[in-house]
């Protein structure tokens, strides 16, 4: 195990399984027992009390279970869900029918794959609708185990991210990697000679963003780079917690007086231990855009849990839970949902706000292979900003 990390060949092994899981495969298997069964996906809770998460981690699960003959049905991957409908039933996220002993070893990959995608995917969201129509960023893949640096650059642009800073995030969502310059570059070169070497070397199709509180006062710095540097996009301030006091404040004096100085077009880009909650009043401070890493790369997971609600046709289910198959609808109107028994007629209209309902559940796997076409991440992000959109103009649900 290099790094310790787990390659392809065994997740799809099942090696990377609670044992309990391989101890019931065999159980199965040595006496015979084979039956057809439904499992869903749900969450009973979510993080912080959010009333809505975005749903990620599909494409993984696909590629974990195509081949074997299952049947999976699920939202969207970037759909907006509630983990409970109006009724205050759960809302399942993915269904699986076949053969228990066919994917029982998956389970845990399976929430893995959701719990932690659709986690980032849903801070993200979060952020996106704190920054507004200002870029957004993702940093945070330092914070992270680099093996899934990938998957949380990915799951953090599908959640709205503008753009992400690792490589192979990159090349995840189709776009090239972001970023600006480190301190330590400052630290090597010396400040001014840093950004004129930046200014020099690195292809000029990448915007001009100077770091500048290394060493001195943000507002000084700030002018002195945006007189070096002709055509300076913007000052990056990433100014650490000990020593930035109130970082509203500095934003503010910072644009006053590079506004003061005819330099009314260089921007003012942060970064440095934010979240949704931090950056409104960065915002109004007169910051033009935003780098965010730990709280979105180490966003709290959804809590899914998978539960076999149907055996051999007949409703089964452990306590605490609600049996039997289910199909899951949702208003396009509210994004509210509504879960009934499956075979069950539907309601004609949203009974909260009378919009028309549409089933969300989809086929995604039938016998092992894949039904539909994939979709590019940039596919599935617009798909979530359609629906934040929604929430913001309709609702003003917001965060």
């Amino acid at each position: 195990m290099s790094f310790f990390i787990a390659d392809k060949d065994a997740i799809k092994r099942g090696l990377t399984t609670d044992i309990y899981f391989l101890r019931t495969k065999e159980i199965l298997e040595k006496k015979g027992v084979s039956k057809n069964v439904v499992a869903e996906f749900t969450a009973s809770s979510l993080p912080h009390g959010y009333k809505w998460a975005i749903f990620a981690g599909l494409e993984s699960v696909l590629e974990l279970l195509e081949g074997i003959p299952i049947d999976v049905y699920a939202l969207k991957e970037g759909t907006l869900f509630r983990n409970k409908d109006l009724r205050g039933v759960p809302v399942p996220v993915v269904v699986i029918q076949g053969k228990y002993e066919n994917f029982v070893v998956y389970e845990t990959p399976i929430l893995g794959f959701t719990c932690q995608g659709s986690g980032i995917a849903t801070k993200a969201a979060r952020v996106r609708i704190a920054a507004g129509d200002l870029p957004v960023l993702s940093f945070g893949v330092r914070r992270m185990h680099p093996a899934i640096s990938p998957f949380i650059d990915r799951n953090a642009y599908i959640g709205g991210c503008d753009g992400v800073s690792s490589i192979l995030g990159g090349e995840a969502i189709g776009k090239p990697a972001v970023g600006t310059m480190p301190h330590a570059l400052i630290i090597v070169m010396g400040e001014e000679e840093a950004w004129e070497s930046f200014d020099e070397i690195v292809s000029k199709d990448i915007p001009r963003i100077a770091l500048i509180d290394t060493y001195g006062d943000e507002k000084f710095e700030s002018i002195k780079a945006a007189q070096i540097i002709r055509d300076l996009k913007s000052v990056r301030l990433d100014t650490p917690g000990s020593r930035r006091g109130n970082f509203a404040s500095i934003v503010k004096e910072v644009r006053w007086e590079l506004d003061l100085r005819g330099f009314k077009g260089v921007e003012i880009f942060v970064s440095g231990g934010l979240d949704e909650n931090s950056i409104p009043p960065l915002k109004e401070a007169g910051a033009s855009g935003f780098g965010v890493g730990t709280s979105i790369a180490n966003a709290p997971t959804i809590d899914f849990a998978m539960d076999i609600v149907e055996v051999e046709g007949k409703p089964a289910a452990k306590r605490g839970k609600f049996g039997g198959r289910k199909r899951v609808l949702r208003c396009e109107g509210c994004l509210n949902y509504l879960v009934i028994p499956y075979g069950e007629d539907s309601p004609a209209t949203c009974p909260l706000c009378g919009g028309g309902l549409k089933e969300v559940m989809e086929p995604v796997l039938r016998k092992g292979k894949r039904v539909g076409e994939k979709k590019s991440a940039s596919e599935i992000r617009d798909y979530v900003l359609k629906q934040l959109d929604i929430l913001k103009n309709n609702l003003q649900e917001n965060i």
